[in-house]
């Protein structure tokens, strides 16, 4: 079973951004913990509501060209929940339109910076990114190491959705000394309800097995309302639920 760390001091300059942003987690000691991170928050406002009101803590992240981030965002933190920014980057699919503000693979070092500054200064709080579609931009390995220079000049930590099975994001994060974790499960891949009812059962697994799970999900009505049942389910199964900072903070405990 993973160890933890001590809680990080809000408020404290000489903690980095995404302990100081991070949400309080209740894992205790020999349970394992499973965090559920939501993303392409945002755009789709009425969904995106739906999925504030579920239990906390969840992780949300929120595509940065949505409108009325710091609104959306602040009520999802009243809420309990630990915010991410959800930053396009280039899928394999050339008939796929990752969004405005994109990382494409071939930018120069320049342009990303300033996309990523845009795109981490669409609303306060979050606590890193993850690559929203990025099959393609997440097996560069220029792009990816200007993409986690950045994040570790701030202070933030890295999800890779893992998008391709190519992807060098955790290797890059590693050697830039960016806190990072890697998604285990894609709890909507298929949209059906008993597939994901079947997703939500593979992350117990893994977290049984590992000590914890990453899961990522997007809203969806059969996301929302498999979320809406599980959630409440999981304390007397055994687990904890946790933002996903907690597993990052986890796996950098001597014996993580």
């Amino acid at each position: 079973m993973v160890a933890m760390l001590p809680p990080p001091v809000p408020g404290n300059p000489g903690v980095p951004a995404w302990q100081r942003n991070a949400v309080a987690a209740n894992w205790p000691a020999g349970r394992p913990a499973i965090a559920v991170v939501i993303d392409d928050m945002g755009v789709d406002r009425r969904r995106s509501t739906q999925v504030v009101a579920l239990p906390a803590p969840l992780t949300l992240s929120w595509l940065p060209y949505a409108s009325e981030l710091p609104r959306q965002t602040a009520a999802a933190q009243r809420a309990g929940h630990e915010l991410m920014v959800h930053l396009p980057m280039q899928p394999q699919a050339p008939d796929q339109n990752p969004g405005p503000g994109a990382m494409l693979v071939g930018l120069d070092p320049g342009e990303i910076g300033r996309r990523i500054d845009a795109a981490l200064g669409a609303f306060e709080g979050h606590v890193g990114l993850n690559n929203h579609m990025g099959s393609r931009f997440t097996e560069d390995r220029a792009g990816m190491a200007a993409v986690l220079a950045a994040l570790q000049r701030r202070g933030l930590l890295f999800l890779d959705s893992r998008t391709s099975g190519r992807s060098v994001g955790m290797e890059v994060a590693a050697r830039h000394g960016v806190p990072a974790v890697g998604r285990d499960v894609f709890i909507d891949h298929d949209p059906a309800p008993a597939a994901i009812r079947h997703a939500l059962e593979r992350m117990e697994a893994i977290a049984r097995r590992h000590g914890y799970a990453v899961g990522i999900g997007h809203p969806h009505d059969a996301t929302i309302a498999a979320l809406a049942d599980w959630l409440p389910r999981l304390a007397a199964k055994g687990f904890a639920v946790v933002p996903v900072s907690a597993v990052v903070r986890a796996r950098l405990a001597p014996n993580g």
